[in-house]
């Protein structure tokens, strides 16, 4: 049976200033969108320039934080900050949803989209490949802190998680979203990206692919233990995601029915 490391949160300590993993990761994620994007840029598969990226990247920012924490208020926790509303700001405290964060995201690209000209579709088109390294960098984060732990589980890789406080071997289910959210989902959407496609066609596989593979790993994450299953057996991460799916759905079929030119 393995143990979580138990790393040290605090990666690193530069006097008074300290930088934590989970912290290094977000900005891992950032770092890598701007390589990803910057490759693509001088490709002439963008529909910015370098500084336009680093402005797009700029609004993204905004949009996770923002978007994040709002969806984790209202999606998974609106009874005790109605009743807290001022803990709202209190993100050193933790509480970001990643639905919430793409929702974010969605409208700081409509806003970035609609000050540059630019079709929402053609900008989501070329950001949609390139977030996924970054969201296999936060579950990482997620990893070393020890948190979002997994159900119980008997399969020989199972670890027990001692912020659990329970001795139960579970399913290191950080690590299977950083590999099927993070990693498999960014090689399906470069290599379907590095071809013209009709405008849509690649945010729509990305909302199925990050919905599905969602949808599944959820099954093996413990629900937060303040909701429980809901609907049907299901948990809010899996509520949540069908929408995510049925929306791609509609997007991807719709692409390709419409005379758009191809995104490149």
């Amino acid at each position: 049976m393995l143990v979580h490391p138990q790393f040290n949160p605090i990666a690193l300590q530069l006097g008074p200033i300290s930088v934590h993993w989970y912290g290094l990761m977000y900005l891992t994620g950032f770092a890598l969108v701007w390589l990803l994007g910057t490759a693509r840029i001088r490709k002439g598969l963008a529909p910015v320039n370098r500084q336009g990226l680093e402005d797009l990247i700029f609004y993204c920012v905004a949009g996770v934080i923002l978007g994040g924490r709002l969806g984790y208020v209202l999606f998974y926790k609106p009874a005790y900050y109605l009743q807290h509303p001022l803990e709202v700001l209190y993100v050193w405290q933790g509480g970001m949803a990643f639905h919430g964060g793409l929702l974010g995201v969605l409208a700081a690209m409509a806003l970035f989209a609609y000050k540059r000209k630019i079709s929402f579709f053609t900008l989501s088109d070329f950001l949609a490949p390139l977030v996924p390294l970054g969201l296999a960098a936060g579950r990482l984060g997620n990893f070393i802190n020890g948190e979002l732990w997994g159900r119980a589980s008997s399969m020989p890789w199972a670890m027990v998680f001692p912020q659990a406080q329970d001795g139960i071997a579970r399913h290191p289910s950080q690590l299977y979203q950083m590999a099927l959210e993070g990693i498999l989902l960014f090689i399906i959407l470069w290599i379907y990206s590095s071809k013209p496609r009709a405008t849509g066609k690649i945010s729509g596989l990305f909302l199925m692919g990050y919905g599905f593979f969602r949808f599944i790993v959820e099954y093996t994450r413990e629900p937060d233990s303040f909701l429980g299953l809901l609907t049907a057996g299901l948990s809010m991460g899996q509520l949540l995601s069908l929408p995510m799916v049925l929306v791609g759905l509609f997007i991807f079929l719709r692409a390709g029915k419409q005379n758009h030119s191809p995104t490149h």
